[in-house]
Order: C-alpha cells, then structure tokens, then sequence
C-alpha cells in the first residue's frame, strides 16, 4: 500500500481486507487480469496463438508495472488503459507484443477491470456481512425475552425486549445481504469494441471464425473473469455500477441503523450496552474517564457516505453517445469508496456485534425510571371496556399529569383517589404496572426472525 493510500483520513476502512482488495495494486492487477482474459479468451477461439495468451498471462503482473508512472501518463488520455497497453507490450517479446490488446479499446478494459475489482471486494462484504447476521441471530436468541426500554421520538413509549431489538437489526442485514449478494451475481465484463459493435474483434476474426464468434467471445471472456456475460455492450448503459452502488447503500444503511442504536444505547445516561474494550479503544485524548462507541461511530461515518458516493454512480447514467466524455470517468473513485467504506462498516460490524455487552440492569433500571408510566398505554386498554378507548385515554393522560406534577409513581397517584383506584377491582394492579407483562408479540416476532435466519442459511 503506498503512503497516500494509507487510509488516514478514512480509519473505517484502514487495514481492512476490502481495502487491499480495492488498492491501486488491487485494480492494476484487475486492469491486466482483464487484458489476460481477453487473450485467453481469443486464444480458445483460435484468434491468436494458445502460445501469444499464455506469454500475456505470465507478463501481467501489478509488480511489473510503475504505478506512479502509469497513473502520470493516464493523463495523456485520461484513463489508465493506455498507458498501460504500451507498458504491457512493452514487457511482451516481439511476437507476443501483436496480441495484445487486440481488437479491444480502453473501456472495455476499465469496465471489466472495475466489474472485477467489485466482484472480488464484494465477496469480502458478504462474508463479513454473514458474520454480523450470525453475532445478532445470536444476541436475538440468548436476549429474547430480556425487557427494556422501547423510545419513540426519543422517549421512552412502551417496553420491548432487547431480542426484538437485535432482530430488527438482523432483518434489514439480511434483506441488505441477499440485494447485494443479487447484484454480485450479474456483475458483467464489458466487450463492445470502439463504439459498441465489436467491430476491432470481428474484424481481426474474420478469417478464422463465423457469425457466432461475438456471443462465443463474450462468454468466453465473462468465464476468463468470473463474470457474467452482458445481452449488450454497456459503454453507454451505466445500470451495473449505478445498482452496485445503490446495493451498497442499503448495505451501509443497514449497518447504519445498527450503529446507531448502539450509540444512543450507550449513552452514560442510558447504559444498556457497551461496545467490547480494547486496551486504546474509545479513549480520549483530552478526558481519562472516556472510553467512546468508536466501533459504532465509525461504521456511521461510513454510512453517511455511502449514499453520496452511490449518486454519483447514478448520475453517470447520462452518458451522451457511444462513450461520454467524464461520466464514465467519474464512476471509479465513488465505486471504489462505496466499496471501501461498506466493506470497512461491514468488518466493524461483525468486531461490534461479536462483542457487545449487554446490561440487563439498566435496563431495569431504566424501565423504572418513570414510576411506572410507561405502561400507561396498558392500563388505557384495560379501562377501555368499561370506559370507552377515548375516555380510557384521556382519564390516563390525566393521571400521567398529576404523577408528573407530584413526583409520585403511577400506581401511587393510582391508589391516591379512591374513585380511581376502584377502577382497577379485581385486577391485579402490580401485575399489570409490571413491564414484564407488556411485551405484546416480541417472543414470537424474535421467534420468526431466527426461524427467517435459519431457513435462509439452510437455503
């Protein structure tokens, strides 16, 4: 990794196994897999010597090139296939030097390199991905009926339990998860020549091969690759990184969602969890007490940015003509930070939720913290039948009132007016104030959420 390329700026990313994937290294290697391909690829079709393709696939080699030098020289033709293709002949004896790159044009190297690149750093994601759904089908499980405090608009409504948390957590990573996992599936080379027609390749394949020879070489290419094999050149068509991007997106916001519950649960005045220790992690420069969510903080910095990147992939879906001037162009550093800043999100993820801690006494804790007025909602319903919902509403907003007014619990204001405490006859007031008792469906909704998990992992 060369000193510019050392993440300083973006710490979610740093050394992560996605950010290798996705280096200058990562993508000239990516550039000459896709130059090696084609040859390959025109070789099985007898278009250039078996011998000519194998000599190319022994040269393209990252290590042999400059990269400073190649990225100076690109621009002279603002892309780096150029300059490439000349270092790449170059490296090739005499007779070999005549294959490569033949037929081809810039772009269709670029997209299918790009295409690449993606295929690779996005099965790092998925499997990161997959270690995060395990770590909160995990948390689901073990906290299924493990009550708290439910916040609406950042109050405390009603209770939940922290095991419908963790599989509300869950659900949107593996809904994430199977969009991406899609999108991986139909990332396709890119083949269509100078303007789309495939022109340069027939025309060198004249001789040798008949009218099948475009749909051959394009398959037999996208095998070279690993990639899928396009109905039509995309030169002009820019839907792939456009859903690549999008499919990221959703990714980090998944990641997004998760994060930042964490930061809030994580509050000195919450307290509910805490993120895993480390013996620098989350430590202040300023304070000694501190120790920060910084797991959670720096998979939210990479969700933030995400979408931003991803908009730029779909703008460049204007592309004038056979091939735009700067659309095209502008697509790879945002795919390349799409793919880095959810890769690096998704490896602190699966860091964050295979260690987070959780704290059933503060839980408590907090439940407590309103004497007992977060089951209003409970005791309105209990008073329906005789009082009518309306009533039954407005007589509980009076009384969450007065116990605001007094400082007193609510079943203390309850019990305080003999009128109203002889509404609650025959019921059993403590049972009722209890939050044990109001978590409505939450067992059952963890239940199916970890049956989903499972049947999609069987699957």
């Amino acid at each position: 990794m060369n000193d510019s390329d050392s993440g300083l700026l973006s710490p979610v990313r740093a050394g992560t196994s996605v950010e290798a994937a996705t280096s200058d290294e990562a993508w000239l290697q990516a550039l000459l897999d896709a130059e090696a391909g084609l040859a390959r690829a025109q070789a099985e079709l007898g278009v250039i010597p078996t011998e000519a393709a194998e000599r190319i696939g022994a040269i393209a080699r990252a290590k042999a090139i400059d990269l400073v030098s190649l990225a100076r020289r690109s621009r002279e033709s603002a892309n780096p296939v150029v300059a490439l293709v000349a270092d790449l002949t170059a490296l090739a004896d005499p007779e070999t030097a005549e294959y490569v790159h033949r037929g081809s044009t810039s772009q269709d190297i670029a997209d299918s390199a790009a295409m690449l690149v993606a295929h690779r750093a996005t099965g790092l994601i998925l499997a990161d991905l997959e270690r995060v759904a395990e770590g909160l089908a995990r948390l689901a499980e073990e906290h299924r009926d493990l009550v708290m405090p439910g916040r609406t608009l950042a109050l405390q409504a009603v209770p939940v339990t922290f095991g419908l948390k963790a599989a509300g957590w869950l659900q949107p990573i593996l809904a994430a998860e199977d969009g991406l996992r899609r999108v991986r599936a139909m990332l396709p080379v890119q083949l269509g020549g100078a303007a789309g027609t495939l022109a340069g390749y027939v025309e060198y394949a004249r001789p040798l091969c008949g009218e099948r020879y475009p749909d051959e070489l394009l398959a037999g290419f996208a095998r070279a690759l690993g990639l899928a094999t396009p109905v039509l050149p995309w030169h002009t068509a820019r839907v792939p990184p456009a859903e690549l991007g999008s499919a990221l997106s959703v990714v980090s916001g998944a990641l997004g969602k998760l994060a930042i519950d964490v930061q809030t649960l994580s509050r000195t005045e919450i307290g509910e969890v805490s993120e895993p220790s480390g013996a620098a992690r989350g430590v202040s420069s300023a304070m000694p007490h501190k120790r920060n969510p910084v797991l959670a903080t720096l998979i939210r910095t990479a969700a933030l940015q995400v979408p931003a990147f991803a908009l730029i992939l779909t703008q460049a879906m204007l592309a004038e003509d056979e091939r735009p001037g700067g659309p095209w162009h502008a697509e790879w550093l945002p795919l390349r930070d799409c793919l880095r800043l959810t890769g690096g999100a998704a490896a602190t993820a699966a860091e964050l939720v295979a260690g987070l801690v959780v704290h059933p006494d503060r839980m408590r804790e907090n439940l407590d913290r309103t004497g007992g007025l977060i089951l209003t909602e409970r005791l309105a319903a209990v008073l329906s039948p005789s009082l009518g919902r309306v009533a039954a509403k407005a007589l509980m907003t009076e009384v969450s009132a007065e116990a605001a007014r007094t400082g007193r619990s609510l079943r203390e204001t309850l019990l305080a007016d003999q009128a109203l405490a002889a509404r609650f006859d025959g019921e059993d007031l403590p049972a009722l104030l209890d939050p044990e008792g109001y978590t409505g469906a939450a067992g059952r909704l963890v239940d199916r959420a970890l049956a989903d998990y499972r049947r999609r992992r069987k699957g």
